[in-house]
């Protein structure tokens, strides 16, 4: 948006963009999962920046057609040879372990070893990001050119870790508003030493928190902190009664990249936050796109689920799987920058304020357009350059202001900024020329 036309109160995130990088450098290196002590590491260093609440559910809770998995927890793991060399060791990348291996202390083969190696042959010097939740296994995730230089002795193979009966973790923050209508704020924080699929997304949603901590908000704002998939299960099983006041939601996740602005629809396709996040990217006058839902990708898989079928939809830059970094060591602290992260925030801002001011009038003088110029409207906003496309946007206001028209309708059908339709709106409410239906 055009200075002229931002909405109040929407701070400037640009500075924040240093902050949120500094954090990420601070939960880079921590080994995270879906349940263990890296989540709640990760969790309580987010607890610096905003009052949020942790969550323990027991391993084998029932949650829909799931079950709360035990929990893992990792404390060092390496190869090394007979002379003591050190091939691997977790101490040196988080992601060199396969996620959920089982321990194990043994001597063997290359032979032997080499099925429990991952690596990426197209990119020989990135470390491939693997898991094996529900199946026991173990390995390690090491790079094409280690795998290649790598002779016929044997190995010392190391995992010390605990998979048992504990706990699944996980974040949430209530912000109460004027309403008790709720909008979601959604991401996973599972994922080990990945800055853009997971770390920006937990960034994002944490500094989001702090600036709507400091409004007065019409709507509640609940953000939850997740590991993918069984996290969001969990919540929603644990918490159904809560979701009928869901009214709006996003999935934070790549939020750090250069790429530009994606969003994808909830399963509704035409909630209110998807036209609110649709017409916000259409202002920007910066690239974008939008796609529709599909039953693939991060957690609005479960939120728009057709027992739930939440209006949740899902704004990122560029989305998971389409850049070559995504679930790779390459996914570093250089492949985020604080202008991006920045950028990102300053557009769930800009939706958040859309959603805020989003209301339904009705005007008070219906019959033949009210004299804008008796009342002192004209002058009190003339000498602007924008002055015609504010008195355009009040007249639409006035006309479309009916009790069934929102500011957003108004907007998309007079095809005018959002900004300038609400301004027009304030001002025509100081007038008594509205009333709030």
């Amino acid at each position: 948006m055009a200075a002229s036309q931002r909405l109040p109160d929407l701070p400037e995130p640009a500075d924040l963009g240093e902050q949120m990088v500094a954090l990420m450098t601070e939960l880079y290196p921590i080994c995270r999962s879906i349940t263990g002590d890296g989540v709640r590491a990760s969790l309580r260093m987010l607890q610096r920046h905003i009052p949020l609440h942790l969550h323990e559910v027991p391993t084998g809770t029932p949650v829909f057609d799931w079950i709360v998995p035990r929990e893992w927890n990792i404390r060092n793991a390496s190869i090394t040879t007979a002379a003591g060399e050190t091939i691997v060791d977790i101490k040196q990348h988080s992601l060199h372990i396969l996620n959920y291996s089982v321990p194990i202390d043994a001597w063997m083969s290359l032979e032997a070893l080499r099925p429990h190696l991952f690596t990426l042959p197209d990119h020989p010097d990135w470390i491939p990001y693997r898991t094996s939740y529900y199946a026991e296994n173990w390995g390690f995730c090491i790079t094409q050119r280690t795998l290649d230089s790598l002779v016929d002795t044997e190995y010392h193979v190391v995992i010390d870790s605990t998979l048992g009966p504990g706990h699944l973790t996980f974040g949430e923050l209530v912000l109460p508003g004027e309403s008790a209508q709720e909008v979601l704020v959604s991401c996973h924080c599972c994922h080990p030493s990945l800055c853009n699929d997971n770390l920006s997304g937990m960034v994002l949603a944490t500094f989001l928190a702090r600036v709507l901590s400091t409004r007065h908000n019409r709507y509640t704002y609940r953000f939850l902190f997740v590991p993918g998939t069984i996290g969001a299960i969990t919540w929603l099983a644990l918490n159904e009664p809560v979701t009928a006041r869901i009214a709006h939601g996003l999935v934070v996740a790549c939020v750090g990249d250069a790429g530009h602005m994606h969003y994808k629809r909830s399963r509704r396709g035409d909630a209110e936050i998807d036209r609110a996040v649709e017409h916000v990217l259409r202002g920007s006058g910066k690239p974008y796109a939008v796609r529709d839902f599909s039953p693939y990708g991060y957690d609005e898989r479960q939120y728009c689920s057709p027992g739930f079928n939440l209006p949740v939809g899902s704004l990122s830059r560029t989305p998971h799987g389409q850049f070559p970094e995504y679930h790779t060591s390459a996914d570093n602290l250089d492949f985020v920058h604080p202008a991006n992260l920045a950028d990102s925030l300053a557009t769930y801002l800009a939706v958040v304020n859309t959603l805020e001011h989003n209301r339904v009038y009705v005007n008070t003088n219906p019959k033949c357009e009210p004299q804008l110029g008796r009342r002192g409207l004209y002058s009190t906003i003339g000498g602007r350059q924008d002055t015609k496309a504010i008195e355009l946007a009040m007249l639409w206001v006035l006309n479309l202001s009916d009790g069934q028209h929102a500011l957003l309708d108004i907007a998309e059908r007079a095809g005018i900024d959002f900004g300038v339709i609400c301004e027009a709106a304030s001002h025509l409410k100081a007038h008594q020329l509205l009333v709030e239906d």
